[in-house]
């Protein structure tokens, strides 16, 4: 299987996406609650962008969204009042160029080809201002083949981030969903 738009974009056509929560992250919400409203944010593979609502709602106003579906950004735009405020990029990460003060993860990584995970590591240092935050989930469950999406475990975390990063957080979600619970990590990273 091969994880490019066509994939990505059949996956919301057909409303084939069961990481979707159809609302915004308890977790997530709950760090940029403390974040200054003037910080620049960056959500890479945002699909549907549900937390971008709740950030508008809060005065957050230098948002930047990238997915590869238009079809996910379509709905996004369709769904939020204000969709004016936010930069939304149809594009690849990769080859997006940009200095954030903070980059929300929120299941990009665990999409991800587990082999694509060291660029992703490099990328987002390139992609921060210096101190800013990678901050975010990624899954705890063993990395396997099967997926999207792609597990990990806090050895595998700790190794791919401790050589770019200042690590704040590595923990186990406290306040993941409950699907969800005791399957997270939450994480925050320091350029």
């Amino acid at each position: 299987m091969k994880l490019d738009q066509a994939y990505w974009e059949q996956c919301y056509v057909n409303h084939q996406s069961p990481w979707d929560m159809g609302s915004a992250s308890t977790p997530l919400i709950s760090y940029l609650e403390k974040q200054n409203r003037d910080a620049s944010i960056f959500i890479p593979g945002a699909g549907r962008a549900w937390e971008v609502d709740w950030m508008l709602e809060q005065g957050f106003k230098n948002i930047t969204v990238i997915d590869l579906s238009p079809t996910a950004l379509q709905e996004a735009k369709s769904r939020i009042p204000h969709s004016d405020q936010v930069n939304w990029i149809e594009g690849n990460f990769f080859e997006h160029i940009g200095h954030y003060d903070l980059i929300m993860e929120q299941t990009f990584f665990c999409a991800l080809d587990p082999l694509l995970r060291p660029g992703y590591s490099q990328k987002m240092k390139s992609l921060l201002k210096e101190g800013g935050k990678l901050f975010g989930l990624l899954f705890n469950f063993p990395l396997s083949t099967e997926g999207p999406p792609f597990g990990g475990s806090e050895a595998e975390y700790l190794n791919l981030f401790q050589s770019q990063f200042k690590i704040h957080h590595l923990e186990i979600c406290y306040n993941s969903i409950k699907p969800r619970a005791g399957r997270e990590f939450f994480l925050e990273l320091e350029a």
